[in-house]
């Protein structure tokens, strides 16, 4: 009898699982719908409350913490009628994972930081993220609006570059909220210990070159610059990164603002070649192979680190958050320079950063209070404490022209704790190089193109480890593997959302399987348990 009602109760669970799993697979390939377009309020209820939620991405950097908490209860003390709630997120793939999986529940976030590339997979639900353009410039709450109840940057006081950032088909769908670029965190005195003199503009040749010098050892197996067992004498964070700038700067293609795709040709072969021929050296890794560029530059094991700036606080002797022991630490100068360059006269970097996005719910006023908050985040109070943390710029003119700010810049140095140079450094780079910053075009798929841009670089480098021969058979292999895996022939092949919106949500299609594939054994479980009950019964009957 026990048994009978255990399985009756597990029954009953697998029973509701099944169900949840057809409803999770079908919102998950048709996207939310019956949402209206938002339409703003007459008026702002204040007598209502409303509880709205906020992810946010964070290093477990906890002044960063402090500073989101801050926000939120300034802006609490402002509106006493909303309520915010903060989830941190470490990564931010793992905020767009758990995004796509609240599509299907509709439990996404009210407000969310985010990537351009991301939103536009989140657009694959009907009106799902707001549209802001309408918001921008309605004279009571849009920005600057006269009903604000705090000092808003106006639309023209935010930096146009960084805006455009969020542009998706011709619609807004995100406020900039900071921006960084990469740097080049460089070990001047081992490169002047190679007999080298750094250049105003670092180019590929050098870093190659200067590279390949450093992986001189001795009879014993140590390195002579540095007299270690170990020596990387040039790490690259983000790879994808590399790979795009490394074509930009080139002028080659990568892929088209309607969504084609331009990644496989003749100069990503050959850039490929030179990439494998340094990793086959051993003097270029990435982060994914050999771990964090830091942690090498701060132990004396780098001399060529590139991460962002906005990882400023981890590099370099003195950094704040370094994460090496104290025996460990090397002492060196930091210089911070840009990526290097294939044209030092026309210098091309990549302008990156979390951006804010905003979800549709069926209570405008709700969506409003999100609102408000969203453009909370862009004041001068939380732009300039929180670019202040890390490598970051404020995204706003008004922020980065104002006394407080340019007050912090100048003191460059000072102590390490708040104005540690090689931070302060980072940021100016950025703002000093705004106008030859660029970004990728954004379209439903975006995100795996540049996954596989990246893996081009990853696979090579581990092949290369491996003994493989890298030449034009494993390079079109490899193409073909990254078509393969990304689902890129499937992009942008119209160039029209609709026929891609199946791209970026053919990643999922391993999840579907497992879904479909425990959907079909909670059917299996249910006949069974029908057929015995069934053959139960006659017995019953018979006796």
């Amino acid at each position: 009898m026990k048994r009978t009602t255990f399985f009756k109760k597990r029954l009953k669970y697998l029973t509701v699982s099944a169900g949840l799993l057809v409803i999770a697979l079908l919102t998950g390939c048709h996207g939310r719908v019956g949402l209206n377009a938002f339409e703003m309020p007459e008026e702002f209820d204040t007598s209502q409350e409303y509880e709205i939620t906020f992810w946010a991405k964070n290093d477990t950097n906890k002044t960063q913490t402090a500073i989101y908490e801050k926000a939120i209860a300034d802006f609490e003390t402002l509106y006493p009628n909303v309520t915010v709630n903060l989830r941190l997120y470490t990564d931010y793939g793992k905020i767009y994972n758990d995004v796509i999986t609240n599509i299907a529940t509709n439990t996404t976030p009210n407000v969310c930081i985010t990537y351009p590339d991301h939103i536009a997979t989140y657009l694959t639900g009907t009106n799902l993220v707001l549209p802001l353009e309408d918001l921008f410039v309605d004279a009571d709450y849009g920005l600057g609006g006269s009903k604000v109840r705090f000092d808003s940057p106006k639309l023209g006081e935010i930096v146009p570059q960084f805006l455009e950032e969020c542009a998706i088909d011709g619609h807004y769908y995100a406020l900039p909220y900071m921006r960084s670029t990469e740097a080049c965190y460089v070990n001047r005195t081992y490169v002047e210990a190679l007999g080298y003199t750094l250049p105003d503009t670092l180019t590929w040749d050098f870093v190659w070159e200067v590279s390949e010098a450093a992986m001189k050892q001795d009879a014993d197996g140590y390195f002579a610059v540095n007299g270690q067992k170990v020596m990387i004498p040039f790490i690259y964070k983000s790879t994808d990164n590399m790979m795009i700038q490394m074509l930009r700067q080139q002028d080659a293609g990568y892929s088209t603002d309607a969504g084609e795709i331009l990644l496989f040709h003749d100069t990503t072969e050959n850039l490929l070649y030179t990439i494998a021929e340094h990793a086959g050296s051993g003097a270029f890794s990435t982060f994914k192979i050999s771990s964090y560029p830091a942690n090498f530059l701060n132990a004396g094991q780098c001399i060529f680190a590139i991460d962002s700036t906005a990882g400023a606080t981890w590099m370099g002797t003195d950094a704040p958050l370094s994460d090496i022991s104290e025996d460990k630490l090397v002492r060196f100068e930091t210089a911070v320079m840009m990526i290097p360059q294939f044209d030092t006269q026309n210098p091309k970097m990549i302008s990156q950063g979390p951006s804010v996005c905003i979800f549709n719910k069926e209570d405008p006023q709700e969506v409003l209070a999100s609102w408000l908050f969203t453009q909370y985040l862009l004041t001068n109070d939380v732009q300039i404490a929180y670019s202040g943390t890390e490598g970051y710029v404020p995204v706003t003119v008004k922020a980065q022209e104002s006394a407080e700010y340019q007050n912090y810049l100048s003191r460059e140095g000072e102590d390490d704790a708040l104005y540690y140079d090689v931070k302060i450094q980072a940021a100016k780079l950025l703002l000093d190089n705004v106008d030859h910053t660029f970004v990728t075009p954004v379209f439903v798929g975006s995100a795996s193109l540049r996954d596989a841009a990246g893996q081009l670089i990853e696979n090579t480098v581990k092949s290369v480890r491996r003994g493989q021969t890298v030449d034009r058979e494993y390079i079109d292999k490899l193409y073909d593997d990254m078509r393969a895996l990304y689902r890129l022939d499937q992009i942008g092949m119209s160039g029209s959302h609709i026929s891609s919106e199946k791209t970026e949500l053919g990643k999922l299609s391993a999840t579907s399987v497992i879904l479909l594939a425990s959907l079909a054994g909670v059917w299996i479980l249910i006949l069974v348990y029908l057929f015995i009950q069934a053959v139960k019964k006659r017995r019953s009957v018979r006796r």
